[in-house]
């Protein structure tokens, strides 16, 4: 495969993280083949221009948006890419490729039917579940709340995990952080502007999407590790009001999912972190949990 003759442009959406976004430049020189190019839309408040203009074997742009929001950054990248490139990757700047990922990547889209319209790297440092035994039963699955099968998406609107794959599956739903989409996919969505600030479900919600006209794909030989910084999360309040307004909003918009499953699973997922507060001593799950029940009784807003 031609090192340069990759026809993909990756979208990189970063925020006061200079030292993630080096790094993630890095495994992209590292790599045995190249993006046709990246475009970095930079909504921090110190400008990472100079770390974009850096020689490197592929071409870097660098694009500020202000006020800084993932979905308004991801649209602005998707609006600056070539439009004679046939692919859109998305990948977030806490994110390390493995060597080959991005051949790998290509090699799946080489032989990808024409109605695949998304295809996901494969983390290969997923965290493990939480309350994966209440998350696993029987009954959660029949009443909707919750399945035990893997990217799935349930009438809750609650989304499963994917994890990391053994070989290449199909999923309902696919996370932005490594992600490519075929331009088809992207000329007719947009990421969903109304998840501002931190998009919390953005990825859910265009994905979801997607997959009702084009089949998604996790690609198991493409991996890469995710080193999240915590210092760049929203406090455990507002995250909770945020995990309730964004899970409503993005059940509201697609009929075929139920507001009132997806209430009472945001409710218990609320006594999930009551408990973990109460029981466990952690105090952030208690400020999350306050955070849920004052959107839970302000009806998600």
């Amino acid at each position: 495969m031609n090192p340069q003759g990759t026809g993909i442009v990756f979208v990189v959406a970063t925020k006061d993280r200079p030292g993630s976004l080096a790094r993630l430049l890095g495994s992209l020189e590292a790599q045995t083949v190249f993006p046709a190019e990246v475009v970095v839309v930079d909504g921090g408040a110190e400008s990472v221009e100079a770390l974009c203009q850096a020689a490197r074997p592929f071409p870097v742009r660098h694009l500020r948006c202000l006020p800084p929001s993932s979905t308004r950054q991801r649209n602005a990248g998707v609006d600056a890419a070539g439009r004679g490139i046939p692919f859109i990757g998305f990948l977030d700047d806490d994110v390390l490729l493995e060597r080959w990922a991005v051949e790998e990547m290509m090699r799946f889209w080489a032989g990808a039917a024409a109605d695949v319209g998304g295809a996901a790297f494969n983390m290969l440092n997923h965290p493990p579940l939480r309350a994966s035994r209440w998350k696993s039963m029987l009954v959660t699955e029949r009443l909707g709340i919750y399945s035990r099968k893997a990217g799935a998406v349930t009438k809750s609107g609650f989304q499963t995990m994917i994890g990391r794959v053994g070989e290449t599956v199909t999923t309902a739903w696919l996370p932005s952080g490594a992600v490519v989409w075929r331009r088809e996919v992207l000329d007719r969505l947009r990421f969903d502007e109304w998840f501002a600030g931190y998009g919390y479900l953005e990825d859910l919600d265009f994905s979801f999407r997607a997959a009702k006209s084009f089949l998604l794909k996790v690609v198991a030989r493409a991996g890469y590790t995710h080193h999240p910084e915590s210092a760049s999360r929203p406090d455990q309040y507002r995250f909770g009001r945020k995990e309730v307004a964004n899970r409503l909003h993005f059940v509201r918009k697609n009929p075929e999912l139920s507001p009132a499953l997806c209430r009472l699973t945001l409710g218990l997922r609320m006594l999930m972190s009551l408990a973990d507060g109460i029981f466990r001593g952690e105090r952030k799950e208690l400020s999350r949990a306050r955070g849920n029940l004052s959107a839970l009784l302000m009806g998600g807003r």
